[in-house]
């Protein structure tokens, strides 16, 4: 323990013997003493216990970012906007949910060690109770915006942070979220953090109405302002108003205007009530008037405001049209139907034209490129290059200047002439990372600053050249793995996972039959029900890419009409799949000594195979789906598509 640590502690033990009133305690504003005793008395915390901050697992986290998700796409742009302004003066950018827990991060390049140490990383617990007094936590327990400067922390752990924070509120006056900039280390006064607090609270400010215009984008939106001159540029308060009049959602400065009483609520208060002026006159105060034209004076005389009314958008007279078509065309043809395929779809169509970095996770051979090609072609980006990059294939030696490009003779073999390289190929479209867990950690550091700040270096330049780029990454490796083993930096996967997508393999998939016409090209009727059959019961390790070769060899080696069982490659009907005939059922359940099988008799080879390896495996559902690479709950659909019935339920439908 730090000398300075020691008198900070006997500060605080101080403080909570004797109260407010401690001479020890008077250099510390009235915030930070009411905290303090807030640490001792209601939260129990012992001054004497220096502990490092609290972070949460990765499955944890990810729940907390989960209910905040639609949130977290708005707030990340005036996060960037708000790094943007302090970046290289050592500060991070958190944002936290309600209870204190960091859920999206920004931060310089500095060592990540030292920044998880401290607790300025996705996952920290700030809140209070947790935490001692700290920027995060009070300004929850305050619900205003303050900055806690050094030894303000109530942990002595924690001396070295400043950390300037403001709350962010939802459309009902509740808290949402706190928004935080936090340094390692800072000068000593604290007046130094004054324009990091005004930066904090302008940013919290924007990203609450941002995320306000989106939420009511359906209704009447009311901006205002004590002055015309930034009207629509940036007003002052938000209203939105329902049909009938009344105000359904506001920002908090128009809660802290119109709320003076708290039984009196804003929410749910008549527009005469809010603004002396008619409901059935708003068009009056529509954009196409000139602003200083446009005031209104509130309800009581209290102040003359200027307002810009935005109506809601026309209702369509017809029904919704079907999911295909509301849809962008790329992304709608990547789903015969599947469900869990469609969720991703449907997230990722409301982010085609956010600038955050995507990630796209599933096993090899799932379409992972076809997915991020889709997501480029449906955006404003897609006139604009794709260029994609594996990772994997690109020699170690050779990434960096594939990546960044050089100048003539910047290294050993570098050409007589500079080259671009693939970032800047891809300037103003999308840069897709394939692979992205095999890319060797020094150059990870690299395309870390790439994407924080946007330019990127050459091999053997001075001057960065600045790229407008989509990046989207995507593995088939479990990068927090990789993350907790050192060999993938967290703040690179921060960085990257801006949303994550999860690509279901082939054997998951209900609209297998539909896959298996749009690759062969040709309709439902190219192929024969038995090849059909044969191809429907395997379970394709090799996901997508196994079967389009397949299906590649079937189209080359087939004559006229559909394909049958014989152009397939021999080595499909002789490999380990469910419908493998590598004994000879017996029963009614055998299959046809046909050598071209029918359709029932392809089923029933398939079903009879599976019945015996179940039996075998005493009906252990669990044993047989991992033998055969399957999931429990694909294997249960086979098994009531095929008849097949567990005696073990059997026995429990006797019992009701």
């Amino acid at each position: 323990m730090q000398p300075f640590q020691r008198a900070h502690i006997d500060t605080v033990v101080q403080l909570a013997a004797l109260g407010a009133d401690a001479p020890a305690a008077r250099s510390h504003d009235e915030v930070i003493r009411q905290s303090w005793l807030r640490c001792v008395q209601q939260h129990a915390l012992d001054p004497t216990r220096m502990q490092e901050a609290v972070v949460l697992t990765s499955a944890r986290l990810r729940e907390h970012q989960d209910q905040l998700e639609a949130f977290l796409h708005i707030a990340r742009h005036g996060m960037e906007s708000l790094y943007q302004q302090v970046a290289g003066m050592g500060y991070v950018v958190l944002l936290t949910d309600a209870r204190g827990i960091t859920v999206d991060f920004l931060g310089d390049l500095q060592p990540a060690d030292q920044l998880r140490r401290a607790g300025l990383t996705l996952g920290a617990d700030w809140s209070e109770p947790r935490a001692g007094t700290c920027g995060v936590g009070t300004c929850i327990s305050t619900g205003q915006a303050l900055t806690v400067h050094l030894d303000d922390h109530f942990d002595a752990t924690h001396i070295p942070l400043t950390c300037t924070t403001a709350p962010v509120f939802d459309a009902t006056g509740r808290l949402n979220a706190v928004l935080d900039i936090s340094a390692l280390s800072a000068p000593q006064p604290k007046a130094s953090q004054h324009l990091a607090l005004q930066l904090v609270k302008l940013f919290a400010h924007q990203i609450e109405n941002a995320d306000f215009l989106h939420r009511f984008r359906g209704e009447w939106i009311l901006r205002l302002a004590p002055a015309p001159q930034f009207l629509d540029v940036n007003p002052d308060y938000l209203l939105a108003i329902d049909a009938s009049g009344r105000v359904i959602g506001h920002n908090r400065r128009a809660q802290l205007l119109w709320e003076t009483d708290p039984r009196h609520p804003l929410l749910g208060r008549p527009y005469e009530q809010v603004l002396d002026a008619p409901f059935g006159e708003l068009g009056r105060f529509v954009q196409a008037r000139p602003s200083d034209q446009r005031a209104v004076m509130g309800a009581g005389g209290r102040q003359l405001l200027f307002m810009t009314a935005t109506p809601p958008p026309a209702r369509p007279a017809t029904p919704p049209v079907a999911r295909d078509r509301r849809l962008p065309a790329p992304l709608a043809a990547l789903s015969g139907g599947d469900a869990m395929l469609d969720r991703q779809i449907d997230r990722a169509a409301r982010l085609v034209n956010s600038p955050m970095s995507l990630l796209v996770t599933g096993e090899t051979g799932t379409g992972k490129e076809f997915f991020a090609k889709a997501l480029h072609a449906s955006s404003e980006r897609r006139s604009r290059p794709f260029i994609a990059v594996n990772c994997a294939a690109i020699p170690e030696t050779l990434i960096e200047s594939e990546l960044f490009g050089y100048l003539p003779g910047s290294f050993s073999g570098a050409g007589p002439r500079a080259k671009r390289g693939l970032i800047q190929e891809a300037d103003g479209g999308t840069l897709f990372l394939d692979e992205i867990g095999d890319m060797p950690r020094p150059l990870q550091a690299r395309l870390l600053r790439v994407l924080a700040e946007r330019e990127v270096l050459p091999v053997g330049a001075t001057r960065a050249v600045a790229v407008n780029i989509r990046v989207i990454a995507a593995t088939h490796c479990d990068l927090e793995a990789l993350v907790r083993e050192g060999r993938f930096r967290d703040d690179l996967y921060y960085r990257l996972n801006g949303a994550r997508f999860h690509l279901p393999p082939l054997r998951e998939r209900s609209d297998i039959g539909w896959v298996i016409d749009t690759l062969l090209g040709t309709g439902p009727g190219g192929i024969a029900p038995e090849a059909r059959a044969l191809l429907m019961a395997r379970p394709w390790p090799g996901n997508l890419r196994e079967l389009r070769n397949v299906l590649e060899y079937a189209r080359a080696v087939r004559g006229e009409g559909p394909v049958q069982c014989a152009d397939l490659p021999e080595w499909l009907d002789s490999a380990p799949t469910p419908s493998t005939r590598t004994h000879t059922p017996t029963g009614p359940m055998a299959p046809a000594a046909d050598p071209v099988p029918t359709p029932d008799a392809a089923m029933q080879a398939a079903a009879s195979q599976l019945l015996l390896q179940l039996r075998a495996a005493h009906w252990n559902v669990s044993a047989v789906a991992r033998s055969l690479g399957l999931s429990r709950m694909t294997l249960y659909r086979r098994m009531k598509r095929w008849g097949i019935v567990s005696p073990n339920q059997q026995d429990d439908a006797g019992l009701h």
